[in-house]
């Protein structure tokens, strides 16, 4: 009975494969680790759906850019819009659509891990090793009544080029006049002090095994690994914990017709204020490089899914779903596809 059942389903998406136009073709990307739980289940089932194979390696947004300039990959990932320097550097028209939103939040290890109240100004003394024990007045003050440790901390970063890093220090930069003077924002920064661990996944496991550290990382990795996140105090001063609806509300913005903006410190009284859009980016013209059409026409429906039928699994995941505005302005961009010059999406 099992085998009958998995043979109609495989059936099924070959049938769904033939009806929808979807091609065996199989594409490639590379880039943030930040969105990447979200997109392992995204291409899984887009793949037994449509037969489409999608190889997508968590490798930073920093080297997912690198690879997609390079024109090794059909798509890259990143936590972080590409600058205007780096768009100029590509041979050809990059695209930005953002995919679904996500906060960082700052997570730590220390005994009974309660919840602990954090301000900007705060965080970035304690990563440019200003504060450098978990019993210090400033902390303490915030957090009356809480137990804290006679501790060093111990300040755990991304090692990678990381979207992550950009989104986390875009934020600082906004509140931390010494911050933005001294350390900066970028995907990879001269840290004052710390440890560094690669990826999303490295930093919490590193921030998990080490007694007295604080990190930051996704939301849904700190979830997974059962770690405490702080409630960061935003720019009404309110006091916001990382959770669907707070990163939803700091989401309500205009967003300009390339996509490319940042959320951080938000205005929204319910806003977390280091939430942030994470993006695919990809070529307009997708003649490069001797592609079919056949694999341009693949990777416009993968965006044109993406953006649509896939946000009903981002919720499950812990990733906001695209704000309606944000929708359209995606479907405006993946319509101004290319091959050879002309309309690439006809559908």
């Amino acid at each position: 009975m099992k085998r009958l059942t998995w043979m109609f389903f495989v059936m099924l998406a070959c049938m769904l494969s033939s009806i929808l136009g979807y091609g065996a073709e199989s594409l490639t990307g590379a880039g943030a680790t930040f969105p990447y739980p979200l997109y392992d289940k995204w291409f899984n089932i887009y793949h037994h759906v449509t037969g489409v194979k999608i190889n997508y390696q968590a490798i930073g947004s920093g080297g997912g850019i690198r690879q997609l300039l390079s024109k090794v990959v059909d798509f890259g990932g990143t936590d972080a819009f590409m600058s205007d320097e780096e768009l100029q550097k590509a041979s050809g028209e990059i695209f930005h659509i953002p995919t679904c939103l996500g906060a960082v939040t700052v997570t730590y290890n220390i005994p009974g891990n309660p919840e602990l109240r954090l301000t900007g100004r705060l965080i970035a003394d304690i990563f440019m090793g200003k504060i450098t024990k978990w019993s210090d007045p400033k902390i303490a003050g915030l957090n009356k009544g809480v137990k804290l440790p006679d501790m060093n901390i111990v300040a755990v970063h991304r090692s990678d080029g990381s979207g992550t890093t950009f989104i986390f220090s875009d934020y600082l930069s906004k509140v931390s006049p010494e911050w933005k003077e001294k350390v900066g924002r970028g995907k990879s920064l001269n840290w004052p002090t710390g440890l560094g661990a690669k990826g999303n996944a490295g930093v919490a496991g590193m921030v998990k095994q080490i007694k007295g550290s604080i990190g930051y990382v996704e939301l849904i990795y700190a979830k997974q690994n059962n770690m405490p996140v702080a409630l960061i105090k935003n720019k009404a001063g309110n006091f916001v914990k990382p959770s669907l609806e707070s990163v939803s509300a700091a989401a309500d913005v205009d967003l300009p017709a390339d996509t490319r903006v940042s959320i951080t410190n938000t205005d929204s009284p319910n806003g977390y204020p280091i939430s942030s859009f994470t993006w695919i980016i990809f070529y307009k013209e997708q003649s490069y490089n001797n592609r079919s059409k056949a694999r341009a026409e693949a990777l416009a429906r993968l965006l044109w899914w993406m953006v649509h039928e896939g946000q009903r699994y981002n919720e499950d995941l812990l990733y906001a779903r695209l704000p309606s505005k944000a929708v359209e302005k995606t479907e405006a961009i993946i319509k101004s596809m290319i091959y050879k010059g002309q309309p690439l999406v006809t559908w």
